[in-house]
């Protein structure tokens, strides 16, 4: 794990299992208990085509969100022949998404049929073990297309570790969508449009989150869907509980209003997610720890090391 000190930008290399000596006594975890759908599905067009389907969001009991790839497109009208006898039908498109509605309960279906949708890079068949692998040990709320793969660093031993330490865990939920792992591909950023994931932020997170600040203590957000949650629930200024949808982008120049420490992983370039990071703990800190990563042979993405970051001092926003 690579801890990075936004204010000064120098760099520590550490083990995850040190993480415990950078907490402090009253600090507060925030996770993010979203559990990953068996979301990736294969099937035919009437004509024999292939389709490959992969579920971006769970909308309504038989209906979903999706990248489709096939021959020619999905075109509304367009019927899906799918394992288990199962059929789908396009029913509208959303921005680049597919709008499919199939013949049965959707949740149902892809826990029976339905591949786990492991990252790209991960150069291997799916197995049956993927299936509780590629989950945090504390995914509970059924609904999210990729882990909040930060979460997958934590065991119940450094759980049990923290909370020895008088450090507080409580959860908040965002259906992580593939969406947000897609490149940047607009210059400006204001022209990126971000897929919407459905967030809930509890009650009892925002008055732990308020105890805790109010105590001196620090809001520590395990992953980047945490940090989208808890901003997204304070938007109006006050952090309020919350339960929608999100479709925030926070890149550099966003100014923070709940998170004070974040646990992440290592991005890709031009994503979504090292955009955050840059805004959190300053562009050229982030750069600077990446150049070290690579040098010191960290590893990245989703089954690859950690980072602990604190905050740039002027990424902060009272509130």
């Amino acid at each position: 794990m690579l801890a990075l000190d936004g204010a000064s930008g120098l760099l520590h290399d550490h083990r995850f299992e040190e993480l415990p000596s950078l907490l402090r006594p009253g600090d507060l975890l925030v996770r993010n208990d979203t559990r990953v759908l068996p979301a990736r599905l294969h099937g035919r067009k009437p004509t024999g085509g292939a389709v490959e389907i992969l579920v971006e969001r769970v909308i309504a009991a038989n209906r979903i969100s999706a990248q489709v790839r096939a021959s020619k497109g999905a075109r509304v009208g367009h019927e899906v022949l799918l394992p288990g006898e199962a059929r789908a039908r396009v029913i509208g498109r959303e921005d680049d998404l597919v709008i499919l509605e199939f013949d049965q309960p959707v949740a149902a279906y892809l826990d029976a049929h339905g591949q786990m949708p492991l990252p790209p890079y991960i150069a291997r068949s799916v197995v049956a073990t993927d299936k509780e692998r590629y989950q945090t040990i504390y995914a509970r709320e059924a609904g999210a297309v990729a882990a909040p793969t930060a979460g997958l660093h934590f065991d119940h031993t450094m759980f049990e570790r923290c909370a020895a330490l008088g450090v507080h865990v409580v959860d908040v939920t965002l259906h992580v969508g593939a969406g947000t792992f897609q490149p940047v591909r607009t210059a400006d950023l204001s022209a990126h449009r971000m897929h919407a994931e459905w967030v809930k932020v509890p009650e009892a997170t925002v008055q732990a989150v308020a105890a805790t600040h109010a105590r001196g203590g620090r809001v520590i957000a395990i992953g980047t869907t945490v940090v989208r949650s808890l901003e997204t629930a304070a938007a109006s200024g006050v952090l309020r509980a919350y339960e929608g949808e999100t479709r925030i982008f926070i890149n550099p120049g966003y100014r923070f209003q709940v998170v004070d420490a974040l646990v992440t992983n290592f991005h890709l370039p031009e994503s979504t997610l090292i955009m955050l990071v840059s805004a959190f703990a300053g562009r050229e800190a982030v750069l600077a720890a990446y150049r070290h990563a690579v040098a010191a042979e960290y590893r990245f993405y989703s089954y690859g090391d950690a980072m602990f970051m604190t905050p740039a001092p002027d990424s902060r926003k009272s509130l």
